[in-house]
């Protein structure tokens, strides 16, 4: 039997999703056998292909591009069943171990809906929702104190991410403010700090200064219900596109932005800025 009649059941798509899940089980269960770079791949090896094809599915979702999604939710897929192929091959757990324990994780934390009798009140704001979940899941891991609510944030988290999560436990136990106002003056508080640090000259007290006022901004953002990562991702954003007009108008001049003064380079800035607003009203 030649390679392609061996393989030949894998060929044709599936039609449901879970002969199709089967089927990516098979192919990966394969490349670990036949492939020299799918079998020296290891869970410490494949955390970096993780992280990037999660980015690379926000930033389909957020391009609203769901061809690009599929592919995407597909290549995170892969991750999955290649992590759980690996612990099938040392007899850790399975990809159905896997998918059964989320399964039992979602009925049990959904209580308003798979346990409600008839009768029975059922929770139904999304605040009640997100406060039994939160009751649940502590109960689940065992939290008993503020410093283990604390301690389940993951340090690997990006440090936006984490700031955010850190600061949703703690007002979870009442430690927030009332409303962004106070977080406001906070934020007023700790830019003054950071003045002071750097007029001291004093490296290690500027750095901390520094963290606090990011952590304080990231504490305004949670309270105006404003995602730190995708605010500063939608800023870069902006800024790469005002730097390629930039480049386009100094090109349509015939020059560069390399060696232009810093005037120069702000006239520029500031006619990127007018160049873009005007495209958007256009396509308005």
């Amino acid at each position: 039997m030649n390679t392609l009649e061996k393989y030949a059941h894998l060929m044709k798509p599936a039609d449901e999703s879970g002969e199709a899940i089967k089927r990516l089980e098979e192919i990966i269960a394969i490349l670990r056998v036949e492939c020299p770079w799918d079998r020296k791949q290891t869970h410490e090896s494949l955390i970096t292909p993780l992280i990037e094809e999660s980015y690379e599915l926000v930033d389909a979702i957020k391009n609203k591009d769901f061809s690009n999604m599929r592919e995407e939710l597909g290549d995170v897929l892969l991750q999955v069943v290649f992590h759980a192929n690996m612990t099938k091959e040392t007899k850790k757990f399975t990809l159905t171990d896997v998918i059964n324990e989320e399964c039992e994780k979602m009925i049990r934390r959904h209580p308003h809906v798979f346990s409600v009798k008839n009768g029975e009140n059922s929770t139904k704001t999304v605040d009640k929702v997100l406060e039994k979940w939160q009751n649940i899941k502590r109960q689940e891991k065992g939290e008993t104190d503020i410093i283990s609510i604390l301690e389940n944030v993951p340090k690997n988290f990006p440090a936006l991410l984490r700031a955010d999560k850190l600061q949703a436990k703690a007002a979870s136990f009442g430690f927030d403010w009332p409303d962004y106002s106070g977080a406001m003056e906070k934020l007023d508080e700790e830019l003054n700090e950071v003045k002071d640090a750097i007029a001291s000259g004093d490296k290690r007290a500027i750095s901390e200064e520094l963290g606090d006022l990011m952590f304080s901004i990231v504490n305004l953002c949670r309270l105006l219900k404003v995602n730190p990562e995708t605010s500063l991702n939608d800023t870069s954003d902006k800024f790469i596109e005002r730097i390629r007009v930039m480049e386009e108008i100094a090109l349509a001049e015939g020059t560069s932005l390399e060696g232009k003064s810093l005037d120069e380079l702000d006239q520029l800035w500031d006619a990127a800025k007018n160049v873009i607003k005007k495209r958007r009203t256009n396509n308005e």
